[in-house]
């Protein structure tokens, strides 16, 4: 019993070693020599008092206490809101909202001649609710197919869609590692801006494949769930937080928001999916439950929904937004959302 329990709690255990090493290793000491000696040290003690120290219960309380205290010493790494940012997430967005009209401050609406030279243009935008008619979601993709990116944006009746992308906020030097974004190396940063901002900069100048769904969110679920992203940022703008690449990405973060409107709806718990974290498939459960368009095949649908090389064509030229909605499958009909909510 002893030894089948070893052998299955063995994966396990080096997992945490690992995690642990790793930890130190990216979130430790700025001397490189320094965070790779701690690491290895650790690491060797982990390993020593899961092996040698007897008897087992002992050496278990040990591990337990090494990783224990890299925990504690993790968790309380503070999140900042001062440091030397790129141009791009300079500006922490905030907005108020009086009656129906929302104003925005920290708009992004650059204009790219590469992924990194741009003209920088923030701006303040004042968007009325009253008028919000749907809402829909960009999936971007710029490697594996079960990975995407993944982009909110708010149709209103008046006036251009805010579209806002959940991303790391870089300093100056940095650059985006998916394996960095399990640790404590980017903060969290809200960019809201134009979609011609979002969406250009990634078909025209990354090169990527975009796909537009136009989602059943009935306007009242929609207008609840942007008020949910303007309370996230503005926290954001006051208590700054950690960005991680499992828990607190661009779906999952969605995922997050939705929850709570649906709760506050009393409507059902969403039903969890792996297609959340493998979110490259999550247009695929969209169609599945009906939240697109789905009175076609998959395939169909999911090709009738590639606006890459509309938006490449439309660059930044007038109408961005109406011209990547050309031809795209049709909004299903709303559903009801519970009065009184």
């Amino acid at each position: 019993m002893g030894v089948a329990l070893g052998v299955l709690s063995a994966p396990f255990l080096v997992a945490l070693i690992a995690w642990a090493a790793a930890a130190l290793w990216f979130d430790g000491p700025a001397r490189r020599s320094l965070a790779g000696f701690l690491a290895a040290l650790f690491a060797v003690l982990a390993i020593a008092a899961l092996l040698r120290v007897r008897p087992v219960w002992r050496g278990l309380l040990a591990f337990a206490v090494l990783f224990g205290g890299v925990a504690l010493w993790w968790s309380s790494i503070p999140p900042r809101n001062d440091r030397d940012w790129y141009d791009d997430v300079r500006v922490t967005p905030t907005a108020e909202l009086h009656g129906d009209l929302l104003t925005v401050h920290g708009v992004r609406n650059f204009t790219y001649r590469s992924e990194t030279d741009w003209d920088v243009h923030w701006e303040t935008r004042t968007y009325d609710l009253s008028k919000l008619t749907g809402l829909d979601l960009f999936m971007s993709y710029w490697g594996s197919p079960t990975i995407a990116h993944t982009i909110m944006s708010w149709e209103f009746a008046e006036g251009p869609p805010l579209a806002v992308s959940i991303e790391t906020r870089k300093e100056k030097g940095e650059q985006y590692s998916a394996v960095r974004g399990f640790f404590r190396q980017y903060e969290l940063y809200y960019v809201v801006a134009d979609e011609r901002d979002l969406i250009a900069l990634r078909t025209n100048q990354r090169g990527e494949e975009v796909f537009l769904y136009r989602l059943r969110t009935p306007p009242e679920r929609a207008r609840r769930l942007l008020l949910s992203y303007v309370e996230a940022f503005n926290d954001l703008a006051a208590t700054p937080r950690w960005y991680n690449a499992f828990s607190t990405n661009c779906t999952t973060t969605i995922s997050t928001h939705i929850q709570h409107i649906v709760a506050r709806d009393g409507g059902p718990a969403p039903v969890w999916d792996w297609r959340l974290y493998l979110n490259g498939r999550l247009d695929e459960l969209l169609w599945e439950q009906g939240i697109v368009n789905n009175s076609m095949p998959f395939p169909a649908f999911r090709a009738a929904s590639d606006v890459t090389q509309r938006a490449r064509a439309a660059g930044d030229g007038p109408g961005f937004s109406e011209r990547i909605r050309e031809g795209l499958p049709s909004r299903p009909p709303f559903l009801a959302v519970p009065s009184g909510k």
